[in-house]
């Protein structure tokens, strides 16, 4: 059956050349099938959709097909088969339909669409969204009529492939994860990166090396779902040079890999290098799990561009406030996905499946998670269906899920996030244990409850340790070295007045806001980074480092650094060498994790398997206001000796005393934060036996010690 038409753009040509036949609903998106390519796609309230085809991509001008309202049209999803064309044409719709702002209704038959489902994506040289408005900014809820076509992003055909062995997800149990946060092009961009491939999928390959030596077993990358780094319309204010969207906390289309982390320059390029990065990973043992971004799109409010989502459907798609031309805003950024609409929750599982299946991702963290618990009219629902559809689905069971359990509605779930199947970032632990090392009174309860799992948080709910993604730092705040350098951010080239990023890092400088040649106080500083690294490696839970902490990489003092695609961003791999103290703790105590495998039980402790006492052997005051706290894990005689460890916040040395049930217990001192690498830590054998039966920790330190059996 034909579905051949007119023109809707000047100079394109007919389909006459074409063999056009009705097509199938199923599957949605554009896959290759019998010798041609069949096109689905969903629009409820449209009124006619074109399909714009470039074959070879490049083409000047399109191939229109102009679909029947009848013949290709199946329920809601319009189709068709076209025989003639390559796998890999490029191709963008036309959607016709009403224009009622008031009714929540935003066609425009003159916009270029990206297909919701698009796997590749070619993308112009200079992508201007203000080209893609659909309104007329001049004239109140004014339909443009300006055809955006030359200016707009097109999706490209992506066949499907066939995974190899080493796609295949690791399975990585929780107790033995150590998660790094990175960014694939700050990885390596910087020209100390020593690869072949900065900035890209296949550099992140080129430092597999390095982070399997270091300890790491999941990379957890910064959103890969493409979008448009151009977008941001600021400058700097200090240089004048023109910031971007960095992070890529703003997707345009959620199935396409981004192509400007490939090296290649084709449109299928970002596919395969991404795969190859998989694989690669998966040879090294290592996990990798996306930051994904299901709670917004780049389409922005009411003033923003229409790409894909909105032109389509836009009530379907987001949630719109009480006066439909405007939308809620939960994400900060403008619009708010319609997650527990059905359709767009097929949309969400589909697009999970199919980064799992053909991609071989091995877990999903979910940005401002609490909006995908959202349902059709906002309000956080106690048995959300998207997340239970997301825990429950057959093909998902065995990838990794955490959630960000807030949102910019005020949702907060930290504990309460539904299902057990979700792990949370434990913005709770992140605080409380950068406040204790600060020194802030009355810190101890919190600390000791974060150091043994964040109990206090989870188990009401049934859940267990294994739940905590425990951070010290994240791509969003400070970096470790700026948070023990820093009493305040510093974000004033982000320009929006230093008024953006959190406004308290609970940081402390020691002496001098920023760097300094003062050696008494780089050496507190080194110190309580060595605390803050040694707590989240020796707490229950999953541990997150933020990438390059390790070698105390400074964003100086911005804590967020969004917007800045240069050096406040990019690893400086020379601080390597400079700060290797640094790096070979935190290594050795990743090793120091692994080998203690008391310290990552997927379970809470028993009270008779941890002892806690304060400087003078008692039982502790759980409202003192100084830091100063001791305990022993008894659990450790499942795996091994028992272990000791003792904490001081404070500004003085203080001794402590072992309580009664350890007094005959000997001891060797296996990390000392206080002493100067390497013998900050030490193998069991050969560690400084402790004679006396008191031990003096020094001011701002942390000290573990094993039971010596000897």
């Amino acid at each position: 059956m034909s579905a051949a038409g007119g023109s809707a753009a000047t100079g394109a040509i007919t389909a006459s050349r074409l063999e056009v036949q009705r097509g199938r609903p199923l599957p949605l998106g554009a896959w290759p099938v019998a010798g041609g390519v069949n096109f689905a796609v969903f629009s409820r309230h449209a009124t006619g959709v074109e399909l714009m085809v470039y074959d070879p991509a490049d083409a000047p001008e399109p191939t229109v097909i102009k679909f029947d309202s009848k013949a290709n049209r199946t329920g809601d999803i319009w189709h068709v088969w076209i025989g003639g064309v390559s796998e890999e044409c490029a191709y963008c719709y036309h959607v016709d339909g009403p224009y009622r702002p008031e009714d929540g209704l935003r066609f425009n038959r003159m916009r270029a669409l990206i297909d919701p489902y698009a796997r590749a994506l070619r993308i112009p040289a200079h992508w201007d969204f203000t080209r893609a408005r659909t309104h007329d900014p001049a004239v109140p809820d004014g339909l443009s009529e300006q055809d955006n076509s030359s200016h707009a992003a097109r999706a490209v055909v992506v066949g499907r492939s066939f995974n190899s062995p080493a796609l295949e997800a690791l399975g990585h149990s929780w107790a033995n994860t150590v998660i790094y946060e990175t960014h694939v092009r700050g990885l390596t961009i910087h020209p100390s990166s020593a690869t072949s491939n900065p900035g890209t999928y296949l550099g992140v390959i080129d430092k597999l090396p390095y982070l399997k030596r270091l300890g790491i077993t999941a990379i957890e990358l910064l959103p890969v779902q493409e979008f448009n780094p151009r977008e941001n319309p600021r400058v700097n204010p200090m240089t004048g040079v023109p910031l971007v969207n960095y992070w890529g906390y703003s997707p345009v289309a959620f199935f396409a890999p981004a192509s400007r982390y490939a090296k290649g320059a084709g449109a299928t390029e970002p596919e395969k290098e991404f795969r190859e990065m998989v694989a690669a990973a998966h040879r090294a043992g290592i996990e990798v799990i996306l930051d994904v971004v299901f709670n917004h799109t780049a389409e922005g409010d009411e003033h923003g561009p229409t790409l894909s989502f909105r032109g389509f459907d836009n009530p379907i798609y987001y949630l719109l406030a009480q006066d439909r031309r405007r939308y809620v805003n939960f994400s900060g950024c403008g619009n708010t996905l319609n997650c527990n609409h059905p359709v767009v929750r097929e949309l969400i599982l589909d697009c999970l499946r199919h980064w799992a299946v053909e991609r071989g991702v091995d877990g999903f963290r979910f940005d401002l998670a609490s909006i995908l618990g959202r349902d059709r009219e906002g309000h956080v629902a106690s048995n959300p269906p998207l997340l239970e559809a997301i825990a429950e689905d057959p093909i998902l069971r065995s990838v990794k899920l955490i959630a960000e359990a807030w949102d910019l509605g005020g949702a907060y779930q930290l504990g309460s996030f539904p299902g057990r199947r979700w792990s949370e970032w434990n913005g709770r632990f992140r605080d409380d244990v950068r406040r204790f090392w600060r020194g802030d009174p009355g810190m101890i309860s919190a600390f000791a409850s974060r150091l043994c799992g964040s109990a206090d948080i989870y188990q009401r709910y049934g859940k267990q340790p294994l739940n905590s993604i425990n951070f010290i730092t994240c791509h969003d705040g400070m970096t470790l070295n700026d948070l023990v350098s820093y009493s305040r951010k510093h974000n004033e080239a982000n320009g929006e007045n230093n008024l953006d990023g959190a406004a308290d890092d609970y940081s402390a400088n020691y002496g001098v806001e920023g760097p300094t040649a003062d050696p008494a106080i780089n050496r507190v500083r080194l110190r309580q980074a060595k605390n803050l690294m040694a707590t989240l490696m020796l707490s229950r839970g999953v541990p997150m480092m933020l990438g390059g902490d390790e070698f105390m990489r400074t964003q100086l003092g911005n804590n967020n650094a969004y917007c800045h695609d240069d050096e406040t961003s990019w690893y400086d791999w020379r601080l390597l060498e400079r700060n290797r103290e640094f790096f070979e703790f935190t290594r050795r105590m990743i090793a120091f994790r692994a080998n203690h495998p008391a310290l990552s039980v997927e379970r809470f402790y028993e009270p008779s398997e941890i002892v806690w006492f304060n400087p003078t052997g008692a039982a502790p005051d759980w409202s003192a206001t100084e830091n100063l706290l001791g305990c022993v894990i008894i659990a450790g005689s499942l795996h091994g000796g028992p272990i000791a460890m003792l904490f001081n916040a404070e500004d003085e040395v203080a001794r402590f005393r072992w309580p009664e049930a350890m007094k005959d217990t000997k001891w060797r001192i296996v990390i000392d934060t206080a002493a100067d690498g390497p013998a900050d830590i030490a193998e069991l054998a050969s560690a400084r036996r402790l004679e006396a039966p008191t031990v003096a920790v020094a001011e701002h330190s942390l000290m573990v010690l094993e039971a010596d059996y000897t």
